[in-house]
């Protein structure tokens, strides 16, 4: 079987084995060199470690004071996640349609949700690549909103040169399927000094210093054994986008024009960092969806469906005080349709032959 990933972090031993050796595996100095590098990567002044990727985005929209009927605009295609860490700081979802040429929040759909209890944009970079800032971001600045990215699944990705991370409180996950991992753990970015220190003292359980409480805080810290897993991958970041874009470029190529099958694309002035390969499967498709990815089990390739619903429309959140449903077709048809295929680092020409291949034979191309 193809996997749809591979976790290998094997030249993470030396430095897990230095942390066992030094005594410190509490947060440390790894922490501290992992943050210098990720400030590097997005282009920012401050890059604040946590436990994990929702961890980033709760403390994040902690940090902003929210209130009681705050409202966060967000994609309602995306990880629980998203959803959870909005509800878990206080705040109430509201939704926004997507674009099914990159799969995040389309600035117009962005636009008409925005009421006056709107105090957040919290844009999704999914898949690898970033939502439309060039126009999310004028659009909160004009009306005050802050600016939280979901960047979890985009570590490396650019736009005009400008860092996943960099536009307000940028969050990224570090778990264990991700671009890059740690197995658990997330990163929150930041060019504002303030945001920064109130995170630090927050993941602290609210110390400043040992015993000088400056708030109600949290256990949200990383660990330097956590941190010495991510730190060789995050090092060769560059290497491991740019076999996963080499891999992206093989697929584009040999699945471009089968028939039913809608191709991802790089968006201009965008870098995709690939973290999923998602097609469309069409209605006009020879097999649907699901069919299709049974039958590329049965033929020995691995496929993901991320995500099968929209994340308002489970059970847990469909009454929900805190979720406001939207009307959303374009993120319902991509729900349904959405499927992803291998296209880590580790697969070799063969492997990607086989994938191209079979997907062509099951949708008679």
């Amino acid at each position: 079987m193809i996997p749809i990933t591979v976790v290998d972090v094997r030249d993470a031993e030396p430095l897990v084995t230095e942390v066992l050796r030094s005594g410190v595996i509490a947060q440390g100095p790894m922490v501290k060199r992992l943050e210098d590098g990720f400030a590097k990567i997005a282009g920012t002044n401050h890059a604040v470690a946590v436990n994990s990727g929702t961890t980033a985005l709760v403390a994040s929209l902690q940090v902003l004071d929210l209130q009681p009927g705050d409202e966060v605009i967000t994609s309602p295609f995306t990880f629980v996640a998203t959803l959870n860490a909005i509800l878990e700081a206080g705040a109430t979802a509201r939704f926004a349609d997507i674009s099914a040429e990159d799969f995040c929040v389309d600035p117009d759909a962005v636009a008409g949700a925005i009421g006056s209890r709107s105090k957040v944009l919290m844009p999704v970079h999914l898949y690898g690549q970033m939502a439309d800032m060039d126009k999310l971001a004028p659009l909160a600045a004009e009306h005050g909103l802050a600016v939280v990215e979901d960047a979890a699944q985009a570590i490396g990705a650019s736009l005009a040169g400008r860092g996943a991370g960099s536009y307000g409180l940028g969050c990224f996950s570090l778990y264990a399927t991700k671009n890059v991992t740690t197995a658990e753990g997330g990163v929150i970015t930041t060019d504002d000094d303030v945001l920064a220190d109130r995170l630090r003292v927050l993941r602290n359980q609210g110390m400043r210093a040992r015993y000088q409480y400056e708030m109600a805080g949290h256990n949200y810290r990383m660990t330097d054994l956590h941190a010495a897993v991510g730190i060789p991958q995050l090092e060769r970041l560059a290497e491991i986008n740019e076999r996963r874009q080499r891999n992206a470029g093989v697929l584009i190529e040999g699945l471009t024009g089968v028939p039913g099958l809608t191709v991802p694309g790089v968006a201009a002035d965008r870098t995709h960092v690939w973290h999923q390969f998602t097609v469309l499967v069409g209605e006009d498709a020879a097999v649907s969806r699901d069919e299709l990815a049974a039958r590329l089990t049965e033929l020995g390739v691995g496929t993901g469906v991320y995500y099968p619903k929209l994340v308002f429309d489970y059970d847990c959140y469909r009454d929900h005080p805190g979720v406001v449903p939207a009307d959303v077709p374009v993120a319902a048809r991509v729900a349904g349709q959405a499927l992803s295929l291998p296209v880590h680092p580790k697969l070799t020409d063969a492997e990607l032959d086989t994938v191209i291949g079979s997907v062509r034979q099951v949708l008679g191309a």
